[in-house]
């Protein structure tokens, strides 16, 4: 577990993906709860859905151009 974390967490940083994005699929990931409601960021949304699932390639419409 903790090495896809890990290797997931350096793929999404090299790529430049949305530090929100990276945030909430963290928090997914790792099983945390959400933020509070007023902090919820869409990208933050995302990655927190994508982490809960498990998914450490979804990330491309986060990549900050």
């Amino acid at each position: 577990m903790a090495n896809v974390y890990y290797e997931a967490i350096d793929k999404m940083e090299k790529q430049k993906v949305d530090a929100e994005y990276i945030n909430g699929w963290a928090s997914g990931y790792l099983r945390n709860p959400k933020r509070e409601e007023q902090r919820i960021t869409e990208a933050y949304e995302a990655g927190y859905n994508d982490g809960m699932a498990g998914k450490a390639d979804n990330f491309s419409a986060w990549v900050k151009k």
